[in-house]
């Protein structure tokens, strides 16, 4: 069973209690259209589950089929560096087929993000180590795909429908009592 190589560490965009019994991460892309089908699935399953599950994202871009997909991180990043990152996130997937500078524009205005800020941390690459140490992580961790997701430090190589996604944290949820 492939482990996830890189703990959670305060660096990670996580979303939930720190004390839940479950953490579930996943890599993504937010050019994949995988990821953009899990997306809702991944919402659903934490109101689903609520403060016992802790989500963490960490980008996975494939530039080599997605060519979008390292300029959303980025965007995804900036706006994290204004404690905005699970707006971004949601605006990301929610328009995925309209990712380029004029959607990263019209949602970082809507955010009150700053726009030559943006176009700056853009033009210097700002965000580029640490989308690189996310990439490198998944790697060692055994990600070849998006959306790749471990659950309690274990990949889940089985559907991420939700019923499965369900299934397997109440597993977890049943080991760690």
């Amino acid at each position: 069973m492939t482990m996830l190589s890189v703990p959670v560490r305060e660096s990670d965009h996580i979303y939930g209690d720190a004390s839940a019994r479950v953490t579930l991460v996943e890599y993504g892309d937010y050019e994949c259209e995988y990821c953009g089908l899990a997306y809702p699935i991944i919402r659903q399953v934490q109101d689903h589950f609520g403060k016992r599950l802790r989500f963490v994202f960490r980008n996975f871009p494939l530039t080599e089929i997605h060519p979008l997909a390292e300029g959303a991180a980025e965007i995804a990043e900036f706006a994290g560096a204004h404690g905005k990152f699970w707006e971004m996130h949601d605006q990301l997937y929610a328009n995925q087929s309209e990712l380029g500078m004029p959607l990263y524009l019209a949602i970082a205005e809507s955010l009150d993000l700053p726009e030559q800020g943006l176009r700056a941390a853009l033009a210097d690459e700002r965000f580029a180590p640490k989308i690189k140490d996310d990439f490198l992580g998944g790697v060692r961790s055994g990600v070849n795909g998006t959306p790749a997701f471990y659950i309690n430090q274990r990949r889940h190589d089985a559907s991420y429908d939700y019923e499965v996604l369900c299934s397997a944290i109440d597993t977890q949820l049943g080991a760690e009592r």
